[in-house]
């Protein structure tokens, strides 16, 4: 069964940082494709940034986000800096078999983690 739990979120202060980590199991990580999704409150899920097997990513915003993985821990992570109050969304960490912007090219999801960023 495959899980995927994300941890990290909570309230940060605009400006501010997060690190937000997804722990991987129940699949072979290192073959997946791995992402960062959030959906706004009202809002239609997005890609944050994405990273496949070998590293490669796809980052719209690589001023303010990164995006890696460790793939003997089965984790990925996510920082975030420079926080603004449009980033308030669940997070959601996403695997799947290959790279990719859209949400359905996903296969398994995490339950999501909360990001509130408050003036």
């Amino acid at each position: 069964q495959v899980q995927l739990v994300e941890s990290g979120g909570g309230l940060v202060q605009a400006g501010g940082s997060l690190r937000l980590s997804c722990a991987a199991s129940g699949l072979t990580f290192s073959r997946y494709a791995m992402a960062w999704f959030r959906q706004p409150p009202g809002k239609e899920r997005e890609i944050v940034a994405a990273i496949d097997w070998n590293a490669g990513t796809y980052n719209p915003d690589p001023g303010r986000f990164t995006i890696s993985r460790d793939n003997a821990k089965n984790t990925v992570y996510l920082e975030m800096i420079s926080l603004k109050l449009e980033d308030t969304a669940v997070y959601y960490c996403a695997a799947g078999p290959g790279m990719s912007r859209v949400p359905v090219a996903f296969n398994f999801w995490g339950q999501g983690t909360q990001v509130t960023v408050a003036s």
